[in-house]
């Protein structure tokens, strides 16, 4: 799996809870790139630290590492390899994903750490326009 090409997005991110039955904020559904998870205990969001989530339990200050896709939905590992050798450093994950690809988050902090772990463990980072990391 370390063949997969990662691409720092830039910003950054904060992951909210609400409780279940409150609404989806408008603010999430007209940023950019946002998360939702839904479940009879919680509403969970992931979405740019700029957007106001009134009310949420918050946890701030993450960045965010997208798999190159598209990928194919059979495709099995692309996430235990990933959340293997970030934890092999002592850096924790937040992991979200959509039709065509993964998505992991780690805290801003450990960031630099994490691009330097994914790449000796054989990742390669592309660089995405206007992003200094890469």
């Amino acid at each position: 799996m370390a063949s997969l090409s990662l691409i720092v997005l830039g910003g950054e991110f904060s992951i909210h809870r609400l409780d279940a039955g409150k609404a989806i904020p408008c603010a999430v559904l007209q940023s950019d790139i946002f998360w939702i998870g839904k479940t009879d205990e919680e509403l969970s969001l992931v979405c740019g630290s700029d957007v106001p989530v009134v009310g949420s339990r918050v946890d701030a200050g993450w960045s965010c590492l997208k798999v190159s896709g598209p990928l194919d939905l059979g495709l099995s590992g692309v996430l235990a390899g990933l959340a293997a050798a970030l934890a092999s450093a002592g850096i924790s994950i937040f992991a979200v994903s959509t039709y065509d690809t993964d998505y992991i988050l780690v805290k801003s902090r450990d960031l630099p750490r994490a691009v330097e772990t994914l790449a000796d463990s054989g990742y390669v980072f592309a660089v995405k326009p206007g992003n200094p990391a890469g």
